[in-house]
C-alpha cells in the first residue's frame, strides 16, 4: 500500500502513543524496549502513513495473552507449581508461530518481547506465518526425564486448549529441545486424539523436518555470508567470537568452520572458552558431546584441553575478533561490551540471539560503524525451517535434508534482500536493523488493513 494513508502523523502523536504503552505495561522492560527500537527505526514510515500508524497502534498489543497454572510432581513425589504462558500476538499473515522457552527468567514481559518480534521475524521469510511465544519458568537443568515428562505433559494438558495446526504452532526456544517436543506432542495427541502438525522441531520419525535443529545456526552464518558478499568479502579467515553454546551456537559454529571462519570463543552460564588458534571440528565435537550428551559445562572442556584458556563469570567481548555473534540470550552484549568490541576492531556483529544487544549498546555499535545484522533477520533460519516442516506435515511429505538447506538458503538471501531494500525505503540505507523492522511491518500492516479493524 502507498500514498498518504489518510494523512500524515505528528511526532507528539507517535510520542503519545510511546507513553501510553509504557504506561499500560510499566514492569515489562523486554518489551518495552523492543517496541521502542522497532517504533524509532519505523517512525519515516509512520509520520507518513496515518493507516501504518493505526495498524502499528494495534500491533503492539497481543490480540490474546493466555497465563496458567502448571502443577506437577517431583521424583520424591512433591508437587511443584510453575507458570505457563502463551501470547498469541498477531495472526494477519498466518497461523501464529514461535516458540515455548522453558528458563527461571521467563515471565509475561519476557514473552511478549519474543511474540512481538516474532511477528516481524515470520513476515521476513516470505512464509504464511503469525507471529506468537510462549514458556514456562520451569527450569529443566537438573530434572531427570520422568520430571521433564510429568511438567511436559501437565504444561500441554492446558496449552492444548489454545493451539492448532492452522491455528497456533509452537516450536523449540531455549530449554525446550528435541525432547521436550516429544513429550509435549506425545501428550497433545493422547489428548485430541489427533496426528497433527501442531509443534515443529519433531523428529524426522515422526513428521519432523530434516535439518530443524541446524536451521537457527545455520542461518545466521548464511546472513552473515550475504552481509559480507554484498560488501565484497567473504567468511575464510574471518575470527569470530561466539557466545553460548546451546543448540544455536553448536550449528553456528559448526557452519562457519565448515566456510572457513576461525571460531574463537563459546560460552555459558558460568564463563567463556577461548581456543586462540580457533575450534577444531574435532574440539566442537568434544563441546556437542558435553553439552549434548552429558548436559555439561564448558569448563569441563577446558579442563580437559592443553589448548583452551577458560575465564569464569565473563562473557567473551573483550576477546580481538572481526566479527561477533551472540547466541545465548537477551541483552548479553552491553555498553561496555560494545567499547570493547570497538576497541578491537570489530567490523561486524550478527545477533543469533534474539534481542542480544542493549539499547545503548546498538547506539554505540552503529555510531563507531559497527554493521549489525538484527535478530529478527539473522535468527529466522529456525522459524523458516518449521514453516517447511509445517508444509511438509501439510503435504504429508519428506524432504531431504538437501532439499530443505536449499530452500533455507534462499530464505536467507530474500530476507537480506528485504532488509537491505527495506532501508533504502526509509532513507537509512545501510541500517540492515531499520530495514529488518519496515520491511517485516509492511507486509503485515497491509494485510492488517486489508482484513479491517479486527
Amino acid at each position: 500500500m502507498s500514498g498518504d494513508g489518510k494523512g500524515d502523523v505528528t511526532k507528539e502523536e507517535l510520542e503519545d502513543l510511546m507513553k501510553r504503552v509504557a504506561k499500560r505495561d510499566p514492569n515489562q522492560p523486554e518489551f518495552l524496549q523492543a517496541v521502542h527500537e522497532v517504533s524509532t527505526t519505523l517512525e519515516p514510515l509512520l509520520l507518513k502513513n496515518r493507516e501504518y500508524f493505526e495498524a502499528f497502534e494495534r500491533m503492539i498489543e497481543p490480540e490474546r495473552a493466555v497465563q496458567f497454572r502448571v502443577a506437577w510432581q517431583d521424583d520424591k513425589g512433591k508437587t511443584h507449581v510453575n507458570r505457563g504462558f502463551r501470547v498469541q500476538f498477531n495472526q494477519a499473515i498466518g497461523p501464529y508461530k514461535g516458540g515455548l522457552r522453558f528458563h527461571p527468567s521467563v515471565n509475561l514481559s519476557i514473552v511478549k518481547f519474543l511474540g512481538f518480534e516474532q511477528i516481524l521475524k515470520n513476515s521476513l521469510t516470505g512464509l504464511p506465518l503469525g507471529g506468537g511465544k510462549g514458556g514456562s519458568d520451569f527450569n529443566p537443568r537438573g530434572r531427570s526425564d520422568s520430571e521433564v515428562m510429568r511438567f511436559c505433559q501437565a504444561f500441554m494438558t492446558e496449552l492444548q486448549r489454545h493451539i492448532g495446526a492452522s491455528r497456533d504452532v509452537p516450536a523449540g526456544d531455549i530449554g525446550v529441545g528435541g525432547r521436550e517436543i516429544g513429550y509435549l506432542f506425545g501428550q497433545f495427541k493422547r489428548l485430541q486424539s489427533s496426528f497433527e502438525g501442531v509443534l515443529t522441531g519433531k523428529h524426522p520419525n515422526w513428521g519432523g523436518s530434516l535439518m530443524r535443529p541446524e536451521a537457527t545456526g545455520y542461518g545466521v552464518v548464511y546472513f552473515a555470508r550475504e552481509m559480507l558478499k554484498d560488501a565484497g568479502d567473504t567468511l575464510e579467515g574471518k575470527t569470530v567470537c561466539v557466545s553460548g553454546s546451546g543448540n544455536v551456537a553448536q550449528y553456528t559454529v559448526e557452519k562457519l568452520l565448515e566456510l572457513g571462519a576461525k571460531v574463537l570463543t563459546m560460552s555459558d552460564s558460568s564463563g567463556f572458552v577461548y581456543e586462540k588458534d580457533g575450534f577444531t571440528k574435532e574440539q566442537l565435537q568434544q563441546i556437542l558431546d558435553i553439552k549434548q550428551k552429558r548436559r555439561g559445562r564448558l569448563s569441563e572442556y577446558a579442563e580437559g584441553s592443553a589448548s583452551a584458556e577458560y575465564t569464569e563469570g565473563s562473557r567473551p567481548w573483550g576477546i580481538k575478533c572481526d566479527i561477533a555473534m551472540p547466541c545465548a540470550t537477551q541483552n548479553e552484549v552491553e555498553l561496555e561490551d560494545a567499547e570493547l568490541l570497538i576497541q578491537n576492531g570489530t567490523k561486524i556483529l550478527v545477533e543469533a540471539a534474539n534481542m542480544p544487544t542493549t539499547a545503548e549498546a546498538t547506539h554505540k555499535l552503529e555510531e563507531a560503524g559497527v554493521v549489525i545484522g538484527p535478530a529478527k533477520a539473522a535468527n529466522a533460519g529456525g522459524v523458516a525451517v518449521s514453516g517447511l516442516e509445517m508444509a511438509q506435515n501439510s503435504a504429508r511429505l519428506a524432504w531431504s535434508a538437501e532439499e530443505v538447506d536449499e530452500r533455507l538458503q534462499k530464505i536467507m538471501v530474500g530476507i537480506f534482500k528485504s532488509c537491505k531494500d527495506g532501508a533504502e525505503r526509509v532513507g537509512n540505507a545501510g541500517s540492515l536493523r531499520a530495514g529488518a523492522n519496515v520491511a517485516g511491518f509492511i507486509k503485515v500492516a497491509d494485510s492488517m488493513i486489508a482484513q479491517g479493524v479486527l
